[in-house]
Parts: structure tokens; C-alpha cells; sequence
């Protein structure tokens, strides 16, 4: 997805070794629309070349003041007017206390100073050693640059280039342009909780069988990560899904219908939005054979007894706070045909507000979709798109309603 469309970046490099991460964070950048200006300081010119950087962004390498393609010799202003945001990445433990202290002696920190800092953001990848990260000087300085209205991205922890490890290690270049799209996203759900079920259950026949469906959990997924962009506290309850967690999402993994249902209540006990995009399980095996079942050579199969599994999304829409309207409940229906005419009947089934329609399965493992919004109001489609888009479009659609 282009994310970053019509954006102008500025991407600062300091000095350190993260700075290969840099290349491979201005490339995705420009994949996702945005026009990146590359600033680099003599420091991380001994680390990676301007040529390197300037071949990934399409433009030339900024790295003196005294620059003579800016006709008035001043592309700190020039350079910092025309950015929608710095990111600094890595933000070296030098950089970083030069920004606390007012320093500007030379483009970038300059830069830094001179922009306007109700209109030009300023976005923060500390890269460092451990023992640096955690020193108490460059703590105080990172409260200090973020009270002076900086946003810090955070760091990494794993083995570092020194060979120790710990806290310290820039963010992966997946993880900055996650924050940095999240970044410009409204602001629709800031302050409330959201939590959200997604993938499959999985329901044991034996120690190496079960019942589970086709679900991904990408949607799942997707509507976590918008409603973090968007602001939220999110708590993501996921089935047996092979999926990273959204950047900044708490996630609780389970398995079966029951164990979802243990996680997903006392979480929507403490929620203001709950989407249950889980394909949970309608049915679960009576009993599950304790060792795996073998075939006795006549030919016949195991004889199975089912019973229903819990109604995850009915149990949570009947609860006192959803009730009395404290919890704003979403269903999500994936039918394989009349999908408005199910969709409205679940929806008055389960007394919730808001039902999404999908047509499964041939949307299950995809990366794009089309939904159907059912309401008391009547319906209304989300065209197909990519399923963060429809996701983003979701959150829009919940956060008028609360």
C-alpha cells in the first residue's frame, strides 16, 4: 500500500552502525509513495556513502551547511520547510544530547533547530550500546527531547554489533515505517481500549487432530493495527494464526473456543470497543481421545459426538457493560452466499449495533476484501480494497458511532 502518498520525509543518518538499516528504510519509504530527502552527518558517512542513500532515494545527499546547489546557502531552512516530518534513524546518543541542549554545528542538527516545530514533526530511532542506551544522562535526555516535542520510536533488543546484548539496537526498518505511517493517521480512538478476536479456533480430536476453518486472521490483524494508528489501547486475542503482532498491540494467543472465550472476558470487561473477527468454532469434538486415534483395520471410522461451542460474540454483547452501552460491540459474518440477508439476521441475533458481512471462503489467506456494514440503519459497503485500507475504513465507521 502506498501509506505514505504525497509525503515529503526528511531521513537523517548519524553516526553508528545501524546505519545499514537506514538504506533498507529509505527503499521501503519510497515504496510507500513518499518523497525522501536523505541528510547524513560526517559520522554516518563513515558507516555508509551518500552515493549508497542517494541511488535509494532518487535525490542527492545533503551533508554540509555551506551546500552550493542552495542558492542562498541555506538548506537548513530550505531543506526542513519543505519536509512533512524528520526521522532521525539512527539517533545516535551524541545526536540526541546535541537536540537537548540547542546544539546546531552542522546541517542536520541545524536543521533539526530551524524547522517549525508546530508543522514539521520530529521523529526519533535511537541506536546505541546498551550500556549507553540505559546510561542515565542519555535517559534524561531522552524525557527531555520528548517534552520538547519529539516523538521517540523506542529501540530493538538482541545481540549487538559489539557483541553484547541487550536494549539499544535501532528498530527494523518494518517497524520505523509501521510507526511512521501510524504517525499520520487521525486520531479517531485516542483514550479508548479496543479489543479484537481473530484467526481460527482449533478444537482437538486427539493429540495430532482437530477441527479449525480456513481463517487467516489477516482482517484480525488488520483492524488491530488501524485501531492502534487511530490512537487506542488494543488488545488483540488471536487463534493459532502464523501473523506478527501489529507494533504496539498486546496479544494474547489461544487455541480452542473455550480459551478464547476465557481471554476475550475479562478483557472486554475493561474495553470500550470489542470487533470479534474471530472464526470461532461453531461445534468442538464431545470428548478428546487422550492418545491418537489409530485405524482397527475394518475399515470403519471413529464415531464422533459434537457439542456447541460457546457464543463468544453473544456472551460478550449480553454483558452488563455492553448492555448499558459502555461496550460498543462489532460482530463480523463471513457467509458464502445472501450475505446481506445473513448478515442482518446475526446482527439481530447477537444485539449488536454494527455487523460486517464478508463473503468466505475465497476471501480467507486474502490481502484485499470487500465489506458489508449492517446496522439499524440499513447497510452500506466498504468497497473491495486492501484490508488494512478496509480496516482504517472500519475504525472511521466505529469511531462515529461512539
Amino acid at each position: 500500500m502506498m501509506d505514505l502518498q504525497g509525503k515529503h520525509l526528511v531521513l537523517g543518518l548519524t553516526g553508528g552502525i545501524a546505519c545499514y538499516k537506514s538504506a533498507e528504510l529509505c527503499r521501503a519509504f519510497v515504496k510507500a509513495g513518499a518523497s525522501v530527502q536523505v541528510v547524513m552527518t560526517e559520522a554516518a558517512e563513515r558507516f555508509i556513502t551518500p552515493v549508497t542513500m542517494q541511488a535509494l532515494s532518487n535525490r542527492p545527499v545533503y551533508g554540509s551547511q555551506w551546500d552550493a546547489r542552495e542558492p542562498n546557502n541555506m538548506p537548513h531552512i530550505n531543506l526542513s520547510r519543505e519536509a512533512d516530518a524528520i526521522v532521525i534513524a539512527p539517533a545516535s546518543a551524541d545526536f540526541i544530547a546535541k537536540l537537548v541542549h540547542g546544539r546546531a554545528d552542522e546541517l542536520l542538527s541545524l536543521m533539526c533547530l530551524a524547522r517549525p516545530v508546530d508543522r514539521v514533526p520530529l521523529l526519533l530511532a535511537p541506536a546505541m550500546n546498551r550500556e549507553m542506551w540505559s546510561h542515565p544522562a542519555t535517559q534524561r535526555n531522552l524525557a527531555q527531547v520528548a517534552a520538547d516535542g519529539a516523538t521517540l520510536l523506542g529501540v530493538g533488543t538482541g545481540e549487538q554489533a559489539c557483541g553484547e546484548t541487550g536494549d539499544g539496537r535501532m528498530l527494523e526498518p518494518a517497524q520505523i515505517l509501521e510507526d511512521v505511517v501510524a504517525f499520520f493517521q487521525p486520531r479517531r480512538l485516542a483514550g479508548k481500549r479496543v479489543l479484537v478476536t481473530a484467526g481460527p479456533t482449533y478444537e482437538a480430536i486427539d493429540p495430532v487432530r482437530g477441527i479449525t476453518n480456513l481463517s487467516s486472521g489477516k482482517m484480525g490483524f488488520a483492524i488491530a493495527r488501524a485501531a492502534r494508528e487511530a490512537g487506542a489501547e488494543v488488545t488483540l486475542v488471536a487463534g493459532p494464526v502464523a501473523l506478527p503482532t501489529p507494533r504496539g498491540v498486546t496479544r494474547i494467543d489461544v487455541r480452542s473456543a473455550r480459551e478464547m472465550l476465557a481471554a476475550t472476558e475479562p478483557a472486554a470487561a475493561q474495553a470500550d470497543v470489542f470487533i470479534a473477527t474471530a472464526a470461532v468454532a461453531d461445534w468442538r469434538p464431545a470428548t478428546a481421545a487422550d492418545q491418537k486415534i489409530k485405524k482397527d483395520g475394518t475399515g470403519q471410522a471413529p464415531q464422533l459426538a459434537f457439542t456447541e461451542n460457546p457464543d463468544i460474540l453473544a456472551t460478550v454483547a449480553a454483558s452488563q457493560r455492553a448492555v448499558s452501552g459502555r461496550l460498543f460491540c462489532v460482530g463480523f459474518a463471513a457467509e458464502s452466499h445472501d450475505l446481506a440477508a445473513h448478515a442482518r439476521a446475526k446482527r439481530e441475533r447477537k444485539r449488536v449495533p454494527l455487523l460486517v458481512g464478508n463473503i468466505g471462503p475465497a476471501t480467507f489467506g486474502a490481502d484485499d476484501n470487500a465489506l458489508l456494514l449492517v446496522d439499524a440503519q440499513g447497510e452500506r459497503e466498504i468497497p473491495r480494497g486492501p484490508k488494512l485500507a478496509l480496516a482504517r475504513a472500519l475504525v472511521a465507521e466505529v469511531a462515529k458511532r461512539l
